[in-house]
């Protein structure tokens, strides 16, 4: 049962491709989107930083001794950006960054201790809010939205994908 005031879906139409049922696809993405994320806002904000930071954080704590590089393919933002986020991250002392093991050039990115409790705690913020919606639609509606996002992936995110979940 949904909690008051909520909408409850419909069961989707046999016509799903039609302009109607993706547009409320597209708006039921952009609407759940932004409620999750703002679970984290408030605590991003007390400490000056952003929703980029966030998912920065996210991903290095995901992989360990990540690179620049392939942190820019995850984030898919420019090196310049990524660049503002990581000295935000590193003034702050949550991030730290050592040469790479076979490229002396390369900077391979990990959490410090404080780093890895900020995400950690925005982390548990999502995972509430997405558990109690995961929770309320079951484990093969859950099932179908993830299949759904796979399909919005093309083959290089993917290996992105499984290269982040085999860790």
């Amino acid at each position: 049962m949904p909690p008051s005031g909520a909408t409850q879906s419909a069961a989707a139409s046999p016509l799903f491709l039609r302009e109607d049922e993706v547009r409320r696809g597209m708006e039921l993405l952009h609407f759940g989107y932004m409620r999750l994320t703002r679970a984290a806002d408030v605590r991003l904000e007390a400490e000056g930083l952003g929703r980029a930071h966030q998912r920065a954080l996210y991903f290095i704590a995901r992989s360990p001794d990540l690179t620049v590089t392939q942190l820019l393919q995850r984030l898919a933002i420019t090196k310049q950006s990524l660049g503002r986020v990581l000295k935000d991250l590193d003034v702050r002392g949550y991030l730290e960054s050592r040469p790479g093991r076979n490229d002396r050039r390369q900077k391979m990115l990990r959490l410090t201790r404080a780093g890895a409790a900020l995400e950690s705690e925005l982390f548990d913020a999502l995972r509430q809010k997405l558990s109690a919606a995961y929770q309320h639609a079951g484990q093969d509606a859950v099932t179908g939205f993830w299949r759904v996002l796979e399909g919005l992936l093309p083959e290089a995110d993917r290996a992105i994908l499984a290269d982040i979940t085999k860790r």
